[in-house]
């Protein structure tokens, strides 16, 4: 099975996090996939950030929701760099995209981006929210999914494959062998997020994970030899 590295937000370690610039870098670093967040925008632009408000990435303050893409557009994501929207992540980048919805309201937008532009094979999309990853699977027949969580209980593995979804993205501090087992048991793969040292590799091959998502370009070299 091969062992995907996965550019957290680009490479959020060295460059500003989920920005044009980061992805790129994250690129030519040779990461397997590039993960991102989306947003909508006070007037549906499908936004690329993080958090709901703009305070901690951008010299802006207040909710996404509430500012519209023009005005986004004027804040400094850093080092200069713009607040991206999705479609211009996929052009300026080939490599496959693991695109977490962080709100909710960002699932019908990203499912029309995905089948207009036919990118169920580039594109897995990962969320904390069910409902969401099932309502998104069902507007896009063959997508791939993925559940995040970092404080599961033992229904777990019955919420994922409730939503259909392929994969498990957990924190890395609470997965245990035995999840692993039973995940890999049900057909389910396991990413561990976020692995930034020779410590966390150890541990990611000990767990047995399919997958690592990291901060630092360099965790793809040197994950090659330990996971």
């Amino acid at each position: 099975m091969t062992f995907l590295t996965i550019g957290h937000r680009g490479v959020m370690g060295v460059e500003p996090e989920n920005t044009l610039r980061s992805f790129i870098r994250a690129e030519r670093a040779g990461m397997d996939v590039i993960e991102l967040d989306l947003h909508l925008s006070k007037d549906g632009a499908l936004v690329v950030m993080h958090d709901a408000e703009v305070d901690r990435t951008t010299d802006g303050t207040g909710p996404i929701g509430e500012l519209t893409l023009a005005e986004l557009r004027e804040l400094d994501a850093g080092q200069g760099e713009r607040v991206p929207v999705f479609e211009e992540v996929l052009d300026a980048v080939k490599t496959p995209i693991q695109a977490e919805i962080k709100d909710p309201a960002a699932g019908r937008a990203l499912a029309e981006v995905i089948l207009r532009r036919d990118l169920v094979g580039r594109v897995e999309v990962i969320s904390f929210h069910d409902a969401t990853l099932a309502e998104i699977a069902a507007l896009v027949p063959g997508l791939r999914t993925g559940l995040v969580d970092d404080d599961w209980g033992p229904d777990l593995l019955d919420r994922a494959q409730a939503v259909g979804a392929r994969s498990l993205v957990l924190g890395l501090e609470r997965i245990t062998l035995e999840t692993v087992e039973r995940a890999h048991a049900a057909g389910l793969k396991v990413i561990g997020w976020t692995v930034n040292t020779q410590d966390h590799l150890r541990l990611v091959r000990a767990l047995q994970l399919d997958g690592a998502t990291t901060d630092h370009p360099e965790i793809r070299r040197t994950g090659r030899f330990t996971a």
